[in-house]
């Protein structure tokens, strides 16, 4: 059985008259009459009811009808699909995403790509910059959206494109503003009544760019540096900063996270930044990952309106 066959037996099924549907086709009557023996000999099912005066199809052959024109419809699509498919207009893209892109870059890309590409299936998972690298050599996602990495620790094979580069803010308990603790009772926080404080920090293995902006932070001070408790999420340090636990750097964009308990305060003097970025394979020819990027461009630096504490 092929799509020839399928066409022909529509046509005898619309026609209901094998000289006409011949004709339809643009060949003799006896090959379209045997071209239907042989499907039904094939099927095991009779299609058509034959008399000398005319032709009806049977009960199967009538319900068999809706089937085959779905069939056909989807066969005459198919060149179409394979030239959206080719421009990235359908199709499937993996993506994953560090927590704190969720307040930052996420959105707005997201929204921008849907609005542009609604048929094309968009999957994403939350995960650490670290994961997601292993998983886009892996081949398990087509794209990330990471902190940073150094250009020097970059796999040759993937390639990497900043979108946002903004300054740490502390976030600390609001109780202790509220109480007048030392150093933490006006609208600018100091280095040096933050890093006395316990610190609350990524592990360097789940994310060793941010890890490094932050030890590097307090070098910068003369400041030895010690971990008071870790979390893999963001969204996490922050709850554990509310809980009174400590105090910790994050993105500026994560003040768009509100958690009662916990307040974002600037920091005096130069500030260290971050940077979020996509990073994808660069062998990988999925159509759909040329436009998420092409999307993604002018997001960048749009995202996030100045911090006021």
């Amino acid at each position: 059985m092929d799509l020839r066959q399928l066409r022909q037996f529509v046509a005898v099924a619309e026609e209901l008259h094998f000289g006409h549907a011949a004709s339809r086709l643009n060949m003799t009557q006896p090959p379209l009459s045997q071209s239907i023996l042989a499907l039904e000999k094939e099927l095991k099912v009779q299609l058509f009811k034959r008399t000398k005066r005319n032709v009806e199809l049977t009960s199967v052959g009538r319900q068999w009808l809706v089937h085959v024109r779905q069939v056909l419809d989807g066969a005459n699509g198919l060149a179409d699909t394979a030239k959206r498919l080719s421009r990235g207009e359908i199709g499937h893209l993996r993506l994953s995403f560090v927590s704190t892109a969720d307040y930052s870059v996420l959105p707005d890309i997201v929204s921008r790509y849907r609005a542009a590409y609604p048929h094309v299936e968009l999957t994403m998972r939350e995960a650490t910059s670290d994961i997601q690298i292993e998983a886009l050599l892996d081949e398990e996602i087509d794209v990330g959206l990471i902190i940073a990495p150094n250009q020097a620790s970059l796999h040759p094979t993937l390639s990497y494109l900043p979108l946002l580069r903004e300054p740490l803010v502390a976030a600390v308990p609001t109780a202790w503003i509220e109480e007048q603790r030392v150093g933490f009772a006006g609208s600018v926080l100091e280095p040096a009544d933050f890093f006395k404080a316990p610190l609350i920090v990524f592990p360097r293995r789940a994310a060793p760019a941010f890890h490094d902006i932050v030890s590097g932070y307090f070098a910068e001070h003369g400041m030895a540096f010690s971990t008071y408790q870790e979390a893999i999420q963001m969204q996490t340090i922050v709850g554990l900063v509310a809980s009174g636990l400590g105090v910790a750097l994050v993105p500026r964009s994560m003040t768009n996270l509100q958690r009662r308990g916990a307040t974002y305060l600037p920091l005096a003097g130069r500030v260290p930044e971050v940077e979020t970025g996509l990073v994808w394979r660069r062998s990988d020819q999925n159509p759909a990952l040329d436009t998420f990027l092409a999307a993604a461009i002018p997001v960048g630096n749009k995202c996030c309106a100045p911090f006021d504490p």
